[in-house]
């Protein structure tokens, strides 16, 4: 992720379709709070990358857990880790030179957007 300094804070409520433009024109990176469906914010701000000619990288946040399920010797949390590990790497080099990474975290109903350029 990017330093938390160079990152603006903006609850879910704040971000009207103007604001999400204005701040995917300045290339800004920015967290949103408070976010009630994490799918439709993550549509809106896809599409507002796309309309900038720019391209972007979906994740959850600490998916890593998930790989670390491959540690438990239990055959099926072997094989959740290795497939979650393949899909990340697959999923990177689909995505690969990414203008934004777009975050999601369910868990704490928050969606960061950093720029990578």
């Amino acid at each position: 992720m990017t330093d938390a300094a160079n990152v603006e804070n903006y609850t879910a409520d704040e971000i009207s379709m103007a604001k999400l433009n204005a701040l995917v024109a300045n290339k800004a990176s920015f967290k949103i709070f408070m976010v009630e469906d994490i799918s439709i914010m993550v549509k809106k701000i896809e599409g507002t990358i796309d309309k900038n000619r720019m391209r972007c990288r979906v994740y959850t946040e600490y998916r890593s857990a998930a790989m670390a399920a491959a540690a438990i010797p239990i055959g099926i949390t072997q094989i959740t880790g290795f497939a979650t590990a393949l899909g990340i790497g697959v999923h990177n080099i689909a995505t690969i030179n990414q203008d934004y990474e777009i975050a999601k975290n369910s868990v704490n109903s928050t969606v960061t957007v950093v720029y990578k350029k």
